[in-house]
């Protein structure tokens, strides 16, 4: 009986010891390293943001080149792009030194190529990433700035990506108090205009659906709802819109 009790305890000790093995093996293995040595691997790898390694990868990427030469148009807005994605996306404290990397970014590239809106948009998207995210003193601080690099980018090209400056600036006079310049009858207004360059816009159906829910207008809400949930994905933004149909999926279900 003994023996046996004691086979059953160095059994048992056998397993915990192995198990405790296992588990320090899993804990320590190494995380996916992904790089991009071109161009062309860093849109191919962005393609696929929603795995986190890869958007980072992309970003370095473009870093690198950008620190090779500051005037490298390309190489500036899309890492301004990436860092807007990686801002809401990294770990929590990791999230606001990647919009300023954004912003400045986005800078170099409005430097270099005034007259394309590329900069100008990013870097208002990445303020507004900080304006949103970050309190009311940020708030404040980059109302104006946003406001502005949107008024240039809408003036430089208002069909770029869509109608996004006026996708934007429809958002922007949604969120800002009306003391300090907001209006929900001039997002109404921007937000349509921008469905008119993409009427199946899934984020324009979406911010329009929360303006007409603060100003109750339900109905309205509830039809740019469902336009946004049946509309198709744009190929070249399916994560964001994703995340925006997942949004209009539980506002309808919360006007139900």
């Amino acid at each position: 009986m003994f023996c046996m009790q004691l086979s059953a305890v160095l059994m048992t000790l056998l397993v915990a010891l192995l198990s405790d093995r296992v588990a320090t093996r899993v804990v320590a293995a190494p995380q996916r390293t992904v790089v991009a040595t071109s161009s062309s691997e860093a849109d191919a790898l962005y393609s696929r943001r929603e795995d986190l390694p890869n958007a980072l990868a992309a970003a370095a990427f473009w870093a690198q080149q950008l620190a090779k030469n500051e005037s490298d148009f390309e190489a500036a807005w899309k890492l301004a792009r990436a860092c807007y994605w990686l801002g809401g996306h990294a770990p929590e404290t990791e999230r606001r030194a990647r919009f300023e990397q954004g912003i400045e970014a986005a800078r170099l590239a409005a430097v270099a190529q005034p007259n394309r809106p590329d900069g100008h948009f990013w870097m208002a998207a990445n303020m507004g990433g900080i304006a949103e995210g970050f309190g009311l003193r940020a708030g404040l601080r980059y109302r104006g700035p946003i406001k502005a690099s949107l008024e240039k980018a809408l003036a430089i090209d208002a069909p770029y990506l869509d109608g996004s400056a006026d996708r934007a600036l429809g958002r922007w006079y949604a969120r800002v108090p009306g003391l300090f310049g907001g209006s929900d009858t001039k997002a109404v207004e921007h937000l349509q205009r921008s469905l008119k360059y993409s009427p199946t816009s899934i984020p324009s159906h979406v911010f329009l659906a929360e303006v007409y829910l603060d100003m109750n207008r339900r109905d309205e809400a509830r039809r740019e709802l469902e336009a946004a949930v049946a509309a198709p994905f744009q190929p070249d933004w399916i994560p964001e819109e994703r995340e925006f149909k997942k949004q209009a999926e539980a506002h309808l279900r919360r006007l139900r």
